[in-house]
């Protein structure tokens, strides 16, 4: 199953059809997608799902009724096991931004750590999953695939927050203010907590 976030609502794509209790179901072939967007952005749905027999066509139908925007970003790590946040528009999120022109994706999530950051000595030390939210820009709706990487750094300069980003904070989180922070944070963040590997380190 994969979640897709509109607006930090769940749209869910799914090849189980379940009975519906707090949810709405929609076939995902048939549906008109900005229609449902529209009413996710606006809060008249809170949760949905949409149906296709096969997750990963599923997932292609989607990318085909809704342009993609590719993004990289990295939880970094620390010498002292904290990890690297940056806070904008009220909350606490991961570095992230979108891919240039004829750039890896590996690549992009180094560099926008170390422009929102000023982080340096990124060093990729495995992949996490994939996360997907939508979002609207010039009155478009955009789905967002970010790329997301476990990194490390010996760096223990000065953070410095990108000012165009509207970045206000960075900050190495240790464990007990990581939990704190997610309570203010976005769902995607959050999915990448819930990875095993990552979870250790909140324990």
């Amino acid at each position: 199953m994969y979640k897709v976030f509109v607006n930090d609502k769940p749209l869910f794509l799914t090849s189980v059809v379940e009975k519906e209790t707090d949810f709405q179901l929609f076939l995902l072939e048939s549906i008109d997608i900005e229609q449902l967007i529209a009413k996710m952005f606006s809060g008249r749905i809170e949760k949905a799902f949409l149906y296709y027999p096969d997750e990963k066509q599923g997932l292609k139908l989607l990318k085909e009724k809704i342009p993609v925007a590719k993004a990289g970003g990295g939880l970094v790590y620390n010498k002292k096991g904290e990890i690297l946040f940056i806070f904008r528009n009220g909350k606490w999120d991961l570095p992230k931004g979108g891919i240039e022109k004829n750039e890896d994706i590996e690549d992009t999530a180094v560099r926008e750590v170390e422009e929102e950051t000023g982080v340096k000595g990124l060093k990729i030390t495995g992949k996490l999953q994939k996360t997907y939210h939508i979002f609207k820009r010039n009155g478009n709706y955009k789905l967002k695939i970010t790329s997301w990487y476990e990194m490390t750094t010996k760096y223990d300069g000065i953070l410095t927050g990108q000012i165009e980003e509207g970045i206000e904070k960075v900050a190495w989180l240790k464990p007990a203010e990581i939990t704190e922070a997610l309570k203010n944070s976005y769902e995607n963040i959050k999915l990448l907590f819930e990875e095993d590997s990552i979870k250790q380190t909140l324990l």
